[in-house]
Order: structure tokens, then C-alpha cells, then sequence
């Protein structure tokens, strides 16, 4: 089992930065691939950013690319976001990657965290 804990979300102006962690517990930790997922009000909750088990390969969508860079050490996800924008306001969840579907796919993914709130204001 892995328990997730997201932190370092809150209110930025446009173009400001971000970062979030994910903390993990758990001694199986370092065989998941990793994610983070968004969901702004009254939408789905979306792929945002994957990284492999061993760290070697990253995956993002097109709408955070070049923005946003996920990175993971031995117990904790990051995410760090710049140039941000007021529609990446969402709340935003990491999650560990149980089968062995596509990144992009949040049903692929079986323990997520509470989630953090990213405000980001015009």
C-alpha cells in the first residue's frame, strides 16, 4: 500500500510558480510510476504531468508542456509549475500508477492523495 499527501498548492498571480510535493509512505513506493492529475470545478479531473518508476521518462500534456516539470527522489513527487495561468486553477492530485495502462489514463492509476488547491489569479 502507499499513502500520498500532496502539499504546496495556494494563490499565485499569472505568470508566478509553484511547486508541489507528494510525499509517499509506503515501502513499495519506488515501484510505482507517478502522476498528477487536475480537476477544476465543474469538469473532469485531467492528466497533467507522469514519470516512470525509475525517473528516466517523463510524459506531460500539451497544455502544461514546457511549463510544468515533474521530478521524484526516494519518497516524494514533485511538480514544478511556472508560467502558470489562471486555467491551471484547479486542484490538483498525484497518484500512483497500479496497472499497466497508459500514463494518460487516471483509471490506470489505484491510490491518490486528498488533493492540493492551485488558485492562480489574473
Amino acid at each position: 500500500q502507499v499513502q500520498l499527501v500532496e502539499s504546496g498548492g495556494g494563490l499565485v498571480q499569472a505568470g508566478g510558480s509553484l511547486r508541489l510535493s507528494c510525499a509517499a509512505s509506503g515501502r513499495t513506493f519506488s515501484r510505482y510510476a507517478m502522476g498528477w492529475f487536475r480537476q477544476a470545478p465543474g469538469k473532469e479531473r485531467e492528466f497533467v504531468a507522469a514519470i516512470s518508476w525509475s525517473g528516466r521518462s517523463t510524459y506531460y500534456a500539451d497544455s502544461v508542456k514546457g511549463r510544468f516539470t515533474i521530478s521524484r527522489d526516494k519518497n516524494t513527487v514533485y511538480l514544478q509549475m511556472t508560467s502558470l495561468k489562471p486555467e491551471d486553477t484547479a486542484v490538483y492530485y498525484c497518484a500512483a500508477r497500479t496497472l499497466g495502462g497508459s500514463y494518460y489514463n487516471k483509471s490506470e492509476y489505484g491510490h491518490w492523495g486528498q488533493g492540493t488547491q492551485v488558485t492562480v489569479s489574473s
